[in-house]
């Protein structure tokens, strides 16, 4: 049985600290503080036996208030020469009813993701070029789903999980400039440990102002576990735009 819901979500940027202008070295650190908004679509696969079956269901955005349960990000990112640490929290509560040909599905999903991770950055400008990091990514997932057949010879299936997985994350990204105001952050990752891996790539245009930069782009995030033997993979990806604060 595959299950995929597809909702649109509010959740943050792992990557915040390419929006800032590139600083040369004062000798000092500099600091990001950056709130985002990542206009996701989340889609959850669920494998299992019993029973037989396979969905799909599609929420529009205009219906997007019905699913959440809550929502809420920050991420916070200081670099020296050389060297840096950042660290970011997500989380997002979404719940969601659909009626099948062959069954109704009641789903609730509560992902909480927290990353923490040192800054490797030899160039002479800081946030620019490339850097590498590794550090931690923990995974705290409450996903619930309940399958009810039509179909009286099958009894309902249940996959309930919750785990916190924590995973060892190793990732680069590369920032260039162009133009007076202009730049272009691609950042790709991956962690791996209690979790069936997962992966991260995001591409970030960044316009500089004086104190901060406004950032757009695209971001993919997939989450892959298994419970209790059966397989659930938690994508999500859509635009990102926000603010990156500087000081």
């Amino acid at each position: 049985m595959t299950l995929r819901l597809r909702l649109l979500a509010v959740a943050s940027l792992l990557s915040l600290a390419a929006t800032a202008q590139a600083a040369p070295s004062s000798g000092g650190w500099d600091w990001l503080v950056a709130p985002y908004a990542w206009g996701a679509s989340v889609g959850t696969d669920i494998t299992t036996h019993v029973p037989p079956s396979s969905s799909s269901s599609d929420v529009k955005f205009a219906d997007l208030v019905d699913h959440f349960d809550g929502v809420g990000e920050v991420h916070v990112e200081g670099q020296g020469d050389g060297f840096g640490f950042f660290a970011d929290f997500t989380y997002l509560g979404l719940a969601d009813e659909s009626e099948q040909p062959d069954f109704q599905a009641t789903s609730d999903l509560d992902t909480r993701l927290f990353e923490a991770a040192a800054v490797y950055s030899p160039g002479t400008e800081r946030f620019t070029g490339v850097e590498t990091f590794a550090g931690l990514r923990v995974i705290d997932v409450d996903f619930n789903t309940t399958l009810t057949p039509r179909d009286p010879a099958y009894p309902p299936a249940i996959v309930d999980t919750g785990d916190t997985l924590t995973d060892f994350m190793l990732g680069v990204r590369y920032t260039f400039a162009f133009g007076r105001n202009w730049g272009l952050t691609l950042r790709g990752d991956g962690s791996w440990g209690d979790s069936d891996g997962t992966w991260n790539a995001s591409a970030l245009a960044q316009y500089h102002l004086q104190h901060g930069s406004w950032a757009f782009g695209y971001r993919y995030l997939d989450v892959n576990l298994k419970p209790n033997g059966n397989r659930v993979s938690i994508n999500m990806s859509g635009p990102v735009v926000g603010y990156a604060f500087r000081f």
